[in-house]
């Protein structure tokens, strides 16, 4: 079994909703070159019915994997499809905005393989189209991380699909929560994912995941957008902006205007998230009124800079400074969004309220309605009950690694420390009195910064970065079990895949 050239090597890390993907291993390990959105869409031909939802909307699965919760995320299975009637990327995105009547699908939004014809469509979209890779001539191996938990089979499948649909050169897989772990430098932990419409929580002690108390809540970042929505119905700038004066528009496009507008908000870096104790103060009536004087003076700008800066001009007079002071105490902030100057105070920050008590989304009728009669668990409670099924032993290890990730990472200030002093209740109350029950204290996890190029990104991405640490390793061993070469899969078939995988010995 030979070494690869570092440069053919082929990076790709599969989410539910996204795909990253990188050509290339180097000694400064690189971000991703290509990054979609996990969907794939389908031109809707008249009368025309899918077989992949029923009369009411509801998705139906193709997968037998009972155990995991179905993703709201639109499925649509179209038997006689081939790979190349989907349309995925920017050709999606340009049918999209053209208005073309379009099924789109997410094939894996359950945390495995709705459909594998939409899967090899997006793979082989990332891999022939984006990286320009010939597959007549194609010398790289390829890593793939997918979610944890996956069956032998559907391993088998995946494994077959790269070697005789990609003609690749060699194959490997990872368990994203592995990946994750391993961006940070760690072996034990507890990692967080929060994703788009659930938080996935895997507890990891000493390179292997705890698959038997692996969990997921039904709380996500939609949830946190729906809410921030909501709240910013209350802000005259905003609601300006959504419907101006003059040129009302309906709820439909408000509401998608308000939601847009939010996950906006979160993407810029502006929101920071508090510990567990303190609150976001959104001022009251006599605050409203102070905000609402400096938007009719027009100069909210100007002082916001001014207060962000944290200083004043030499020649500014007490009054000028006495205001600069009290804009900078709303943490009023402007943002340019669609041609619109919206400014927005401290409500943006109350944006995670949601992952921390989803009790909050009963009252907001935007919510999508999901197939589950129970209330989500809060992200601290499915982490802490999940930490606290593990061996006593064990427990100790595994908080000393709590890492948030997904694609608030780096985004949301705070979140990972947020997180942590919610947690309080699972751990020790006087760490003077140690017990062999209970940890002493919880470390916030995160990617060190000496990877240059994921420097404040690299917990949202870190997916990717563990997966590129692993590449590097494994491709080039020449005597490890940890990949698939050509001539072992002719050798042995699909299967050969399971005896590089320890967790599945």
């Amino acid at each position: 079994m030979g070494s690869f050239r570092d440069s053919s090597i082929l990076i790709l890390e599969t989410g539910r909703t996204t795909i990253r993907a990188g050509l290339g291993v180097h000694e400064l390990l690189k971000a991703p070159a290509v990054e979609i959105l996990a969907r794939v869409g389908f031109r809707q031909i008249t009368g025309e019915s899918s077989n992949g939802v029923d009369t009411n909307g509801k998705q139906l699965s193709n997968h037998s994997d009972v155990s995991r919760a179905q993703s709201s995320l639109p499925y649509h299975s179209n038997p006689s499809a081939k790979v190349n009637d989907y349309l995925v990327g920017t050709q999606l995105d340009e049918a999209l905005a053209t208005g073309q009547d379009i099924l789109i699908s997410w094939p894996f939004a359950d945390g495995d393989v709705r459909d594998w014809t939409q899967a090899e469509a997006l793979w082989k979209y990332v891999i022939f189209n984006q990286l320009q890779i010939k597959r007549t001539q194609n010398e790289s191996p390829v890593i793939l991380s997918m979610p944890a938990g996956l069956s032998r089979d559907l391993l088998e499948q995946v494994c077959q699909l790269f070697f005789e649909r990609f003609n690749v050169a060699g194959f490997a897989v990872l368990e994203r929560p592995m990946a994750q772990i391993y961006a940070t430098g760690l072996l034990s932990g507890v990692v967080v994912d929060v994703g788009y419409e659930q938080s996935d929580i895997s507890p990891i002690y000493d390179g292997f995941i705890l698959q038997n108390i692996r969990t997921s809540t039904a709380i996500g970042i939609r949830d946190c957008e729906n809410y921030l929505a909501n709240i910013l119905r209350s802000n005259q700038s905003v609601m300006a902006a959504a419907s101006p004066p003059g040129f009302p528009v309906d709820a439909q496009t408000i509401q998608q205007f308000l939601l847009d507008f939010a996950q906006h908000i979160w993407k810029e870096g502006l929101v920071r998230v508090p510990s567990d104790g303190q609150t976001v103060e959104v001022p009251e009536d006599e605050g409203v009124t102070d905000i609402a004087a400096v938007l009719v003076a027009g100069k909210e700008k100007a002082v916001i800079e001014t207060g962000m800066k944290k200083k004043a001009t030499a020649k500014a007079s007490a009054a000028e400074q006495a205001r600069a002071r009290e804009i900078e105490a709303l943490d009023l902030v402007t943002v340019e969004f669609r041609g619109h100057s919206i400014t927005v105070g401290k409500e943006r920050h109350r944006f995670c309220e949601p992952l921390f008590d989803p009790t909050l989304l009963k009252p907001i009728q935007q919510i999508p309605v999901r197939d589950t009669q129970d209330q989500p668990l809060p992200l601290q409670d499915a982490v802490g009950l999940a930490a606290r099924q593990a061996d006593v032993d064990q427990r100790q290890y595994i908080w000393q690694g709590l890492f948030l990730t997904g694609d608030l990472g780096n985004r949301v200030k705070g979140i990972g420390i947020a997180l942590q002093s919610r947690l309080s209740p699972y751990i020790l109350s006087n760490p003077e009195q140690p017990t062999d029950v209970q940890p002493r204290s919880i470390r916030v996890a995160s990617v060190p910064e000496y990877f240059a190029e994921f420097r404040e990104k690299g917990d949202r991405l870190a997916a990717f970065l563990g997966t590129s640490i692993v590449a590097k390793i494994i491709f080039n061993e020449s005597q490890t079990k940890s990949f698939v070469s050509k001539p072992e899969y002719d050798e042995k078939g699909p299967h050969a895949i399971i005896e590089t995988s320890p967790a599945l010995f």
